[in-house]
């Protein structure tokens, strides 16, 4: 692979400074103008803009004007319906100009749009609907067939509206009058988004008017978003990343947004070059399967000066920059439902945000030490959390807010009262305080910057120690020919803690003895996978989010998969193939792993 130079923009303290200052001055008046919402920005920004292009696609594109009409389209269209204030329009689209036509213009007259995730399908597609019980449900033609796999697990009886742009072309796109007009507020909800849902059913977070001021204007002064931006968006629309955050923070700059339906490792450059970007949005394992590819003349004939996104790990960070060209990452940690947001505006390889001391007052993140074993924080003798030192891992946590004019402080919380309480920490350092729980381990080093380490729960303990599995993953992803790998904890009988495992996407030619060499010098002992299975694909969220729940079931038992599954046997000193007779040995404890493993 040739790797190019590239003339990074890392940021200056001035250059840090002002990114700050200009997120906090386009957020400081969304609580004193609350009827000021995301839709009326939009119908501001097409008196300023007009038919300057706002969204952009091969399907379709919208001017600013065009969107603000279509928009208004959509709401006469939610008023003719009879949807209330508070009531839900389920979406069930591919990404496309319209979709955001569409929320905005019902959201606008007070509707609250739940965005469907287009890769559900019976139980799970139906469990989304049910918890947010619609009133009426848009699906994309080509999504009805999922739609209809849903139907026998439904508990409620929207209307279904397959063909809705023919629908609302009879409606005006004129501005609305006062007499169509709904109040809403930045307290409203807006849209119901959900969580991913890796290790369960997803859950629908509240996002309010508010918030979404928050989450737009924030982003723009942070990417310092200008008319001449084209922000390239792959990334699926019914999330809060590629369908609110980043495309939001272009419009409110005046700057376009190209929209593709989904992810392609060998167009994206293509589509950067043709459509002129300056900028794109990535999330964790795109820029991986972007380094897998072929090295292109368009890779680095780009024009992008920034790409903006989180998940971008430290292993594939400098290469990834170097070989793309790309002058400056602003790398971000946030969570659709969370109040714990880090910016990396420095550029500072690996880390996911530093919060400057001056501003430390308005973001009082904090880390506490984590019982590993009980999967909850740690109390002292007096019943409250403990901070965590430099360098020391810990659970994030962030102070809730409720009610304060900041919108980033607060919890919305889910539909389910019950799920929302249980990501409140209570009595954290004094008695009746309420912080939110992230279910993310960080570390913090003495120059104040955050570094992700795992999710609550994909950490395990083996051998009496903590085993974070993306660091794992990072590990054997080093080694050539490894494409993906996803790492987790899995029960052995006659043992403490979970065993490590890793699932593997390799080349045909995986050299399994050379891959344990490897990982003997790159892993301490007890950090070393104990089982391998090797698999084509791996099955992975529209976010790229690998999911564990039916592998961990799975464990290391043959005849559960087809794949092959491999013991890292200590007595051969190899991986060996798990057949039934070597299945039925471990689990009459017949079998450990003494730690006997040779060192570099």
């Amino acid at each position: 692979m040739t790797e190019h130079s590239t003339t990074r923009s890392p940021g200056s303290p001035d250059s840090v400074a002002k990114a700050w200052l200009r997120a906090l001055e386009r957020t400081s008046p969304i609580a004193r103008n609350p009827e000021r919402i995301f839709p009326v920005m939009i119908e501001e920004l097409a008196e300023t803009f007009g038919d300057s292009p706002a969204l952009l696609s091969d399907r379709e594109s919208l001017t600013y004007r065009a969107l603000a009409r279509r928009s208004n389209q959509y709401a006469r269209w939610a008023l003719d319906q009879g949807i209330e204030n508070g009531e839900t329009v389920a979406l069930l689209m591919h990404n496309r100009p319209e979709y955001l036509a569409i929320w905005l213009g019902i959201t606008k007259v007070g509707g609250v749009v739940a965005l469907l995730n287009t890769n559900l399908r019976g139980p799970s597609l139906a469990h989304c609907i049910n918890i947010v019980a619609p009133k009426q449900i848009i699906v994309d033609e080509a999504l009805a067939d999922s739609l209809s796999s849903a139907l026998p697990w439904l508990t409620v009886s929207p209307g279904v509206w397959a063909q809705i742009d023919r629908t609302v072309e009879p409606y005006g796109g004129e501005p609305l009058a006062e007499s169509e007009r709904r109040r809403v507020t930045v307290e409203d909800r807006a849209l119901y988004i959900f969580t991913s849902g890796t290790t369960g059913l997803p859950k629908a977070a509240n996002i309010s008017h508010g918030r979404l001021m928050q989450w737009t204007n924030w982003f723009a002064g942070m990417m310092d978003t200008r008319s001449t931006d084209r922000l390239y968006n792959c990334l699926p629309m019914y999330h809060s990343v590629g369908g609110v955050q980043a495309p939001g923070a272009v419009l409110c700059g005046g700057g376009s947004v190209v929209i593709r339906e989904k992810f392609s490792a060998g167009q994206f450059w293509n589509d950067i070059c043709r459509w002129e970007c300056t900028m794109f949005q990535y999330i964790g394992e795109l820029c991986r399967y972007l380094l897998h590819t072929e090295p292109s003349a368009r890779e680095t004939g780009q024009r992008i000066r920034m790409a903006c996104g989180n998940g971008l790990r430290p292993d594939v960070w400098e290469t990834f920059q170097n070989r793309f060209n790309i002058p400056r990452i602003l790398e971000f940690y946030a969570a659709t439902e969370g109040n714990v947001s880090l910016f990396n505006v420095e550029g500072e390889p690996g880390s996911i945000g530093r919060i400057p001391p001056y501003l430390a007052h308005r973001s009082p993140v904090a880390l506490v030490r984590f019982d590993f074993e009980k999967e909850a924080p740690v109390r002292n003798e007096q019943g409250f959390c403990v901070h965590c030192g430099p360098n020391e891992t810990g659970e994030a946590i962030g102070p809730i807010l409720n009610g304060a004019a900041d919108f980033a402080g607060r919890f919305e919380g889910y539909t389910s009262r019950e799920a929302s309480e249980k990501k409140i920490l209570r009595d954290v350092f004094k008695s009746g305080d309420a912080w939110f729980r992230t279910g993310d381990l960080m570390r913090r080093n003495g120059k104040g910057f955050f570094y992700f380490v795992d999710r609550v729960g994909d950490t395990f303990r083996w051998k009496g120690e903590n085993v974070a599995a993306s660091e794992v993953a990072e590990a054997i992803c080093e080694f050539p020919g490894v494409k993906q790998a996803n790492v987790y904890g899995v029960e052995m009988p006659g043992t403490e803690g979970r065993a490590g495992m890793a699932a593997l996407v390799a080349g045909d030619e995986l050299d399994l003895d050379a891959l344990r060499a490897h990982l003997i010098c790159r892993l301490p002992e007890y950090a070393r996978p104990l089982f391998l299975r090797v698999r084509g694909e791996m099955e992975v969220t529209s976010t790229f989010k690998c999911t564990k729940t039916e592998l961990v079931r799975q464990a290391y038992d043959p005849a559960a998969t087809a794949d092959a599954i491999y013991f890292n046997d200590p007595e051969q000193g190899r991986f060996v193939r798990i057949d039934e007779a070597l299945y039925n040995r471990i689990q009459a404890e017949d079998i450990l792993a003494p730690g006997a493993y040779h060192r570099c």
